[in-house]
């Protein structure tokens, strides 16, 4: 295959595409990557969203299970009596419902915030795997008063009581990003010694750049392959958006050899949030790196839009308002030509990087200030209008000297004019 061309680009070799030249693929062992979607835990934390219902949870959790989201935060039963009750119906649902998907639960680096973990496995008979979490950095160390040794045996504590219970436990390091590396090799000797199979590394307020993952990501395998435990302990990527690198940051941070990455619909989370699960999915599916049906995505995404009342900007990424949709001439031109030759991949690639159709969307063509009589006479066809004398024109003249894109509703008033206008002659 001669370099940059990509064979799932048609096999005209109509995309020249300069991501493919001097590439380098994401990596993963084994080549497997999964993912852990935050959104009903730590995406809502965000001081603008609401904590959804319980139903609408359900349903939430049932779109995640739709797009093989493998790993679901399920809540911190930590927190009170409604994490709790909201933790153990999530759980359920999975084993009653008989979902691929696999709970986690956030606690603290507490026997109190772990307890309940168990206590909600053992009532579902469903292993709920803990992420235990422990701020790490030297700031955050001072603003606690927390020493070294004693963090050590928050962690010690943690990881003992996850092994008697027999719970599967990943230990967290809060703002890993910003840690020492003394501080952060003895923790994670310590964790994994205690039974941790998992390391998750956090840019908990989005400090990182590409370097940055690269280098955690480095030092923390090096610290696992000097323990002899290159196979038996996974990597996690948790990254917030802060200086809008997140998405970036969970690409390299699979190159780099981490396994699982974290992430919420929408991007949700504290601050400006997460990094966006439905981006990330989107992109690794168009890299190549995932083969899996997200025509689901937009789904998901509304039903947390809904659900936590955060709106969808119109300019977002795939399911944005605006995301497939064009009332430009030219635009619109080449697209009603594409789909004129009976060419479905052409059309939905001739002015889109990503392809509507993979992800359950379609192109939209509108009219306004910007459009072609083309604009016109597709919009009439496509709603089945017989498009009487002048009847295009009539439309077209009203958009030419419009400030905006017409709505359906301008439109068909213009086409009840003028079929007025025509009865009257």
């Amino acid at each position: 295959m001669p370099e940059g061309i990509d064979p799932e680009q048609g096999s005209d070799g109509l995309v020249y595409d300069w991501n493919l030249v001097d590439s380098r693929r994401p990596i993963v062992r084994g080549d497997r990557v999964t993912f852990f979607d935050e959104s009903l835990r730590d995406g809502i934390q965000s001081p603008s969203v609401f904590d959804p219902c319980i139903e609408d949870k359900l349903r939430i959790l049932h779109l995640m299970d739709s797009l093989s989201i493998e790993y679901v935060d399920v809540g911190l039963p930590g927190a009170g009596a409604r994490a709790v009750a909201d933790v153990t119906a999530l759980t359920q649902e999975i084993a009653s419902s008989g979902l691929k998907i696999r709970p986690a639960a956030a606690a603290r680096t507490h026997l109190a915030d772990i307890r309940p973990i168990a206590e909600i496995s053992q009532k579902t008979g469903v292993a709920i795997e803990v992420m235990a979490f422990l701020g790490s950095s030297p700031i955050r160390q001072y603003a606690e008063n927390w020493d070294v040794d004693r963090m050590v045996k928050m962690t010690v504590e943690a990881m003992d009581f996850c092994r008697q219970e027999g719970l599967p436990a990943t230990f967290v390091t809060e703002d890993t990003i910003r840690s020492r590396p003394e501080t952060l090799d003895r923790l994670f000797r310590t964790a994994i010694d205690h039974g941790a199979t998992r390391l998750t590394l956090c840019d908990t307020v989005g400090h990182a750049t590409p370097d940055g993952v690269r280098a955690i990501v480095k030092f923390t395998q090096s610290v696992i392959a000097a323990m002899g435990m290159r196979k038996t302990v996974l990597l996690d990527w948790h990254g917030h958006n802060d200086r809008g690198l997140a998405l970036v940051n969970a690409i390299v941070a699979l190159e780099a050899g981490v396994e699982r990455l974290h992430g919420t619909a929408l991007g949700i989370g504290e601050r400006v949030g997460n990094t966006s699960m439905d981006q990330l999915l989107m992109n690794l599916r168009l890299l190549g790196v995932i083969d899996r049906d997200l025509t689901r995505l937009g789904d998901y995404c509304d039903a947390v839009s809904r659900a936590t009342r955060v709106p969808v900007p119109v300019n977002y990424p795939l399911i944005g308002a605006d995301a497939f949709r064009t009332a430009t001439g030219v635009h619109a031109a080449a697209i009603i030509k594409a789909q004129k030759k009976g060419d479905t991949w052409l059309a939905d690639r001739i002015y889109s990087g990503v392809p509507a159709g993979l992800f359950g969307r379609g192109q939209i063509i509108e009219l306004g200030p910007m459009s072609g009589l083309s604009n016109v006479h597709y919009w009439l066809t496509a709603r089945g209008v017989e498009p009487a004398p002048g009847l295009a024109e009539a439309i077209f003249a009203v958009a030419k000297a419009s400030d905006h894109t017409l709505s359906d509703t301008e439109i068909a008033a213009i086409i009840d004019r003028e079929r007025v206008g025509q009865n009257a002659g």
